[in-house]
């Protein structure tokens, strides 16, 4: 494990009062925004878990929310079963009073060793939360949503949307890795993940070389961000991140959004299709395709459409939401023929 707390740092910009710098939402690598949230109210939480019942329950519904739970035997790391056909943890349902109560207990069953509530919507579970607590910045339709639990480990993966973590609560340790950095990764199954994104099947813990060898030029380029309460962590889009929970109680404020409309769709849904109906092609046909997609998507320009006149360009132009509309209306009938 010493390899994670010897890599090098992240780039730090000192905030304060819940204002994110401007160049920060910029910025092409992940960078630490020391003291971001530090004035925010809900800060209470971090002097116990209860101290966390008793803000938190002040604007939570009671409606039940999903809970990962692992046995001891885990040792807080959420992953695979040996054949990556199911888990190490089980699902189950409580309302947050119940998840902190348990959290709250200091020697609890070693089949409830770990507990982990992951990416449950804020304005949904915690209404009137954000009124007190809330980012300063541009962004008006991003997602925010909370984490909580106790000493975990969350598997390297990626993330489409930009994301701005704000620790609440506890400490977190993150590794970031360059999109760039796939091939190293030993990244698992796309189609049956633990919570939606693939994830690296290297235990950052303890890398087994010899099964996954590749990795070594994986950590070259990683580097690290160690967050305490009331600092925050923009992640840009894509960029991989192995996500620690360091201390007895934890609890994580994220925001997720997009730089592009949302009537363009997401682009794994192309990736999966690009599986379907590319990746088993002889390799002289996908030398062809890896041409059109870099001439009309990669590497496009207005060099792809000048050429024709302005009516007769199509798709080939930028997309307004009509038009997106529209040829995704065209996608889905030429897919069910």
């Amino acid at each position: 494990m010493s390899w994670l707390s010897n890599l090098p740092p992240v780039a730090t910009v000192d905030c304060a009062d819940a204002v994110v710098p401007s160049d920060a939402l910029q910025s092409e690598e992940p960078l630490l925004l020391r003291g971001l949230v530090a004035n925010w109210p809900a800060l209470a939480c971090e002097r116990s878990v209860e101290s966390a019942a008793r803000y938190l329950g002040r604007f939570a519904v009671g409606s039940p929310l999903t809970v990962y739970v692992g046995d001891a035997s885990i040792d807080g790391r959420f992953f695979y079963d040996e054949q990556c056909t199911g888990f190490n943890f089980r699902a189950g349902k409580a309302t947050l009073a119940q998840v902190l109560e348990r959290l709250a207990q200091p020697g609890r069953d070693d089949s409830l060793a770990t507990i982990y509530v992951g990416s449950t919507p804020v304005d949904q579970w915690l209404p009137g939360f954000r009124a007190q607590n809330d980012l300063r910045w541009p962004v008006a339709d991003a997602l925010a949503s909370f984490w909580l639990g106790n000493e975990t480990r969350i598997s390297a993966h990626y993330d489409f949307p930009n994301n701005i973590a704000c620790v609440v609560a506890g400490k977190r340790r993150f590794t970031l890795l360059p999109p760039q950095q796939i091939g190293n990764l030993y990244v698992g199954p796309v189609d049956k993940t633990p919570s939606g994104q693939p994830i690296s099947l290297v235990d950052f813990h303890n890398p087994d070389f010899k099964r996954h060898p590749r990795f070594r030029q994986a950590q070259a380029h990683a580097r690290t961000a160690l967050l305490q309460s009331g600092d925050a962590l923009f992640i840009p889009s894509m960029w991989w991140h192995h996500v620690e929970s360091l201390a007895r109680f934890n609890l994580l404020i994220n925001y997720w959004w997009c730089s592009s409309p949302a009537y363009l769709g997401t682009p794994s849904h192309a990736l999966a299709h690009a599986m379907l109906a590319l990746r088993d092609l002889p390799r002289h046909q996908k030398e062809a395709w890896r041409a059109l997609y870099n001439h009309y998507v990669f590497d496009a320009d207005e060099d792809v459409y000048k050429h024709i006149p302005e009516q007769g360009r199509g798709t080939l132009a930028t997309l307004d939401e009509g038009a997106a509309k529209q040829l995704r209306a065209d996608l889905r009938n030429k897919l069910n023929q």
